[in-house]
């Protein structure tokens, strides 16, 4: 045996415990002489033969136990056993009885594909679903075709020739191995004791001698003492399973015949068959007689399969030594589709002599950077035979490391020091013995990890090659990093087009059918951001659930729970990794964690903006630190995420971020939390409805809307009724009377609740809502609220009190709108006239009495009356509230309504469209006080003739009040007839109008 080296071992026996390492040892046929093994690999190896395959055995640390460590070890016997082809792990473990699995100590489970599962199930890895079940997430690697064959074979053999060979080699091997009989030998068969489920070990009592057998279960006696074997699903995860209902529970669940510790950690690092000798049933109960006898079967029929399978022993003096190296572990998407602009431009630098070594691809989690890559890595292959490429998915410290041991095993270093390796992989990337090649390091995200590192490990910054011939590709989330790891060489990846994303879903689809209605597949694909992610994500549960687009679109848009369900859906994904969850929300949840470890400004803005709108959030609005560097800062980092984009000083916040930002609140309990730091916020800073804070309220309104929607809002609503209010009072401001109107309802409500039906607090909301129904027009409703409020006020307030004024002045109003012109004009006149005594004659109240009492004037006929009060009006609030003030405006507007009605038509255009220009410039041309002044202008024009003009004018203002009051309100109903009449008349005009006018 001189001559076997490394490279000759391609069987890996993996035990936990001493006891199953001395089985494992019993079985081979010879052993070998220990080989020499690198400082840096602390395993420790029993080297042999069994039927002709060379077999490495290897044993867990003392005491030292679960999957991580079962993969360290792994990790290390690959990078000093090259060649190895597969692991098998053996040992001992926790047996799962049941009526389809007659399961009794010293039976062997073997592990085998069943349903969604490869063989072995990670059972503390997924997510809780709905009714207090666990859901796995992700599968593992299946065992290797070889071993699944071969056993299919073995376990065909054993039902035509029974299990002799089986028991021979246990009895072969406790005969030929004395020492080992009192460890090894099977127990009584009386010791095989199943309780019931529901019936736990006495405590304190080292045997179940005490235990009740009364609650045995009562099994037939077996007619042969040989162990039977068991093929299917092996539970894996880190905790001991001495439970027996949640044994139950989790094998009825995934159809689990043994549970176990460590085979998890190693199925993706080495393809691995795992193989438990029964020793316990995952209960109370105490079994340790059974634990050597188990371990040994699960040892004999190790030994058996391995007899079955021929030796394929590689020569290694007959490998290619090649030029170059491919390392990428996705294979290529065949369903990638646009982005062409962007790989060619990297193919451009990358290619490029002289080129930049270093390029950084950004854009939000779920945009398809890794796919970008993926498909230039795959391109670049295609192109250059000379150029190796490596690729690294970066997303955690020992993974790096992993993948930087594999790269030194690939490029044939020798006597590597794990501890050193990525050193070694740099210096050997920087000679020119390595030639030209592309390293692709995906998801590097953690600026901590790659710029500062810890006490134990140095930036990954560090170990970075410089070579001219070599080019470096990382793609990252976080802008603000790739600046630092690429500098001025970073791509972002922006979200996808309308176009790309229809392809992307058609392809993944693949079903016509299910694209046949182009407005939902389009609808879809907006609510779904265009995000490719989503996208797959969203095809796969329509395939997976048979269900068309319009039936996926209505549950995403239903609610926000059903969306942050859909898209918490976990689902296959073979262009993405397999120990990272693919759903769109917890895409995002490790960059949330990285803001909050990096800025927690940043964090805090991201909270407080799930909160609110995620459109348009002017940076006012945001709490304001102590420095104007910090703010930047903050949102520079949440910009770097792609979580949020800045245009001038607005922010948007992407949807589907927002939406698992709530989510993310919600899961930690801190969505009700924030929601009161946004409302405590708001308050201070929402501003009243007065008219030159129109333009801020404008800015802030969406957001204080979407707050006082809230149910933990609502909750909490009587300690804010000072925001609710303001937020009503500029709906109202704006003409928005229906949304004013629930608020002002709320408003009534709480305020009688809390103060009684008399107190002014709940009078002025009822008279804001009054106000509200008199602004659509809805007279009878106004009308009782404001005889209610009039006469309270009286005996509460005092006639005289300017409420109990503005109540009377409102109900006088209704009258008038009403065509109630006596009632009307009684009650202005006796307004005005105590205004006058108590607030003085130049009071903006007084002069609201006046210009009341002159519409009063004007609608009866009386102009002159009218026109010496609306000219007084006007003068006055010029002087003392400004030529723009609304009130003033009102005025003029109420004065060229005087001119229209004495024909004074020249007179009454000019104020109508001096008052229509000035309300389109601070109201918006869609405000209703705008379109009452388009309005004017069009009765004026088409007073005069100018017909053509007239209809134009009216037309527009007619559709603008639909649009903004709604068909059935009075004045978008008297507008669409005004309009049709005209228009009726223009086609059949009267003798008046000539035909120049209707051509002018």
């Amino acid at each position: 045996m001189t001559t076997v080296t490394h490279d000759d071992y391609t069987i890996a026996w993996i035990c936990t415990l001493p006891l199953e390492a001395a089985a494992a040892r019993s079985m081979l046929d010879s052993t070998h002489s220990p080989l020499p093994i690198p400082s840096t690999d602390s395993n420790a190896y029993q080297l042999g033969e069994l039927n002709g395959h060379y077999v490495v055995i290897a044993s867990l640390p003392n005491g030292i136990y679960g999957k991580v460590s079962a993969a360290t070890v792994v990790s290390r016997m690959r990078s000093t056993f090259p060649q190895l082809q597969y692991g098998l792990m053996v040992g001992i473990g926790g047996g799962v009885p049941s009526k389809s699995h007659d399961i009794r100590l010293g039976d062997v489970v073997v592990s085998k594909p069943a349903g969604k599962h490869n063989g072995v199930i990670q059972y503390d890895y997924g997510k809780a679903i709905q009714g207090g079940q666990f859901e796995a997430t992700g599968t593992l690697n299946k065992p290797p075709q070889v071993l699944l064959t071969h056993m299919g074979q073995l376990k065909a053999k054993q039902m035509t020739e029974g299990e002799d060979v089986f028991s021979h080699i246990v009895d072969e091997t406790l005969i030929q191995n004395p020492n080992m009989q009192e460890r090894f030998s099977p127990p009584d068969q009386h010791t095989d004791l199943l309780f019931h489920s529901s019936y736990h070990h006495i405590a304190g009592e080292g045997t179940c001698e005490h235990c009740d057998k009364e609650k045995l279960y009562k099994r037939q006696p077996r007619k042969t003492r040989t162990p039977q074997i068991h093929y299917g699903l092996i539970a894996s995860g880190d905790q001991v399973i001495k439970d027996s209902e949640t044994r139950d529970r989790l094998a009825q669940q995934y159809g689990i015949l043994c549970f176990e510790m460590e085979a998890a950690g190693l199925m993706d690092e080495l393809p691995t068959l795992v193989i438990r000798g029964i020793c316990d049933y995952c209960d109370s109960h105490k079994q340790k007689q059974w634990q050597g006898y188990a371990a040994l079967a699960a040892a004999a029929y190790t030994k058996l399969l391995l007899s079955a399978i021929p030796i394929g022993r590689m020569d290694i003096n007959l490998k290619s030594k090649k030029t170059r190296h491919w390392m990428v572990s996705l294979a290529r998407n065949p369903m990638f589709v646009g982005r062409q602009d962007k790989i060619a431009k990297l193919e451009e630098l990358i290619t490029m002599q002289d080129g930049p070594r270093k390029i950084a691809i950004t854009g939000l989690g779920g945009v398809g950077k890794t796919q970008v890559a993926l498909e230039l890595a795959h391109r670049i292959r295609d192109q250059d035979k000379e150029c190796s490429v490596f690729w690294i998915p970066c997303t955690s410290y020992i993974i790096i490391e992993q993948m930087f041991l594999q790269i030194a095993q690939i490029l044939g270093l020798r006597d590597v020091n794990p501890a050193e390796v990525k050193e070694q992989v740099k210096s050997y990337l920087d000679s020119e013995r390595a030639g030209k090649w592309l390293l692709i390091l995906d998801n590097a995200d953690n600026a901590e990890m790659w710029l500062t590192g810890s006490h134990t490990a140095p930036p990954l910054e560090d170990f970075l090659p410089e070579s001219g011939q070599g080019r470096i590709l990382f793609t990252s989330r976080n802008r603000k990093l790739a600046m630092r790891l690429a500098p001025f060489n970073t791509i972002p990846i922006p979200d996808i087009d309308e176009e790309t994303a229809a392809k992307i879903l058609e392809k993944i689809l693949g079903h016509k059918d299910l694209l046949r209605d182009p407005t939902t597949s389009a609808t879809l694909l907006e609510q779904l951001s265009f995000l490719p992610l989503a996208i797959a994500q969203a095809s796969a549960y329509i395939l997976e659930n048979s269900i068309d687009l319009s039936t996926y679109l209505s549950l995403l848009q239903e609610q926000e729970q059903d969306a942050v369900e859909l898209l918490s859906e976990d689902f296959r994904d073979p262009g993405r990794y397999k120990d990272i969850q693919n759903p769109v929300i917890t895409t995002w949840l490790i960059s949330f964690k990285q803001i909050q470890q990096q800025d927690q400004l940043a964090a805090d803005y991201l909270s407080f903006m799930a909160c609110i709108d995620p459109r348009n959030i002017t940076q006012s609005l945001l709490p304001q630190p102590a420095s104007r560097k910090e703010k930047v800062d903050a949102l520079g980092l949440l910009n770097a995420y792609s979580f949020t984009n800045s245009q001038d000083m607005d922010i948007n916040m992407h949807r589907l971020v927002h939406i698992a930002t709530r989510n993310w609140l919600r899961k930690n309990a801190l969505f009700s939390h924030w929601v009161q730091r946004v409302a405590d916020h708001m308050q201070n800073i929402f501003p009243d409805n007065h008219h030159t804070k129109r333009g801020l309220w404008r800015e802030y309104l969406p957001h204080a809307l979407a707050l006082v929607q809230e149910d933990e809002f609502v909750v909490q609503e009587n300690n804010y009724l000072n925001l609710t209010r303001k937020v009503a009072d500029c709906l109202a401001s704006d003409g928005r009377y229906q949304e004013a109107e629930v608020l002002y309802k709320k408003l009534m409500t709480i305020n009688q609740e809390k103060a009684g039906a008399k107190h002014p607090s709940s009078l002025s909301s009822m008279n804001n809502l009054a106000s509200t129904f008199w602004n659509q027009g809805r007279w009878n409703e106004a009308e009782k609220l404001f005889v209610q409020v009039m006469e309270t006020s009286k005996t509460v307030l005092g006639a005289e009190h300017p409420d109990t004024l503005s109540s009377i002045n409102s109900l006088a109003l209704t009258y008038r709108d009403q065509g109630r012109w006596n009632e009307a004009e009684k009650l202005f006149v006796q307004v005005m006239e105590t205004r006058k005594t108590v607030l003085g004659a130049e009071h903006p109240n007084t002069l609201t009495s006046m210009s009341s009492l002159a519409s009063t004037y004007r609608n009866q006929g009386r102009w002159n009356e009218a026109e010496k009060l609306e000219v007084q009006v006007m003068e006055t609030r010029k002087t003392v509230l400004g030529a723009e003030h609304p009130d003033t405006l009102s005025s003029i507007n109420s004065l060229a309504l005087t001119y229209q009605n004495q024909g004074r038509w020249n007179e009454a255009e000019k104020l109508v469209v001096q008052v229509m220009e000035t309300r389109k410039t601070m109201l918006g041309a869609e405000h209703p006080d705008s379109l009452i002044s388009m309005a004017s202008l069009a009765y004026t024009w088409k007073s005069q003739g100018k017909i053509r003009n007239a209809l134009t004018l009216m037309k527009q203002c007619s559709h603008l009040r639909n649009q903004v009051l709604g068909p059935s309100h009075p004045d978008s109903r008297s507008a669409s007839r005004t309009f049709i009449g005209w228009f009726g008349a223009a086609i059949f005009p009267p003798f008046s109008w000539t035909k120049d006018n209707l051509l002018e």
